[in-house]
């Protein structure tokens, strides 16, 4: 997997980490001394995200710019309910099947 963005092209990039002494001119110093440099890496900031491709659904590693930019087309959000457990159902049942017997109750009393 490399850290490399599809569409944008961003990759990681070498450069320094300056550590830098002393007080700045402005602070009455005699200003900042560089006392070393320590290669380093900029990497991309890659996300995993799903896309639609091609007409399907897809896992990809793109750069936060191109997600905050719009190059990606996300998914449609899935449409699912989980199904109800069966003691669930069966109480509901028997729920809605007492108020209609003490409906017929109340006829028979009036009656």
């Amino acid at each position: 997997m490399s850290r490399r963005c599809p569409l944008t092209g961003k990759q990681t990039h070498s450069g320094h980490a300056i550590a830098r002494r002393g007080k700045a001119k402005y602070l009455g110093g005699v200003g900042r001394k560089i006392t070393g440099k320590t290669k380093r890496k900029f990497k991309a900031n890659m996300q995993r995200v799903r896309a639609v491709i091609d007409g399907s659904v897809v896992r990809i590693n793109v750069a936060a710019k191109a997600i905050s930019k719009g190059m990606i087309q996300r998914p449609p959000k899935r449409n699912y309910t989980p199904p109800e457990d069966q003691e669930a159902k069966e109480t509901q049942d028997l729920e809605v099947k007492e108020p209609q017997d003490q409906e017929a109750k109340e006829t028979e009393s009036s009656e």
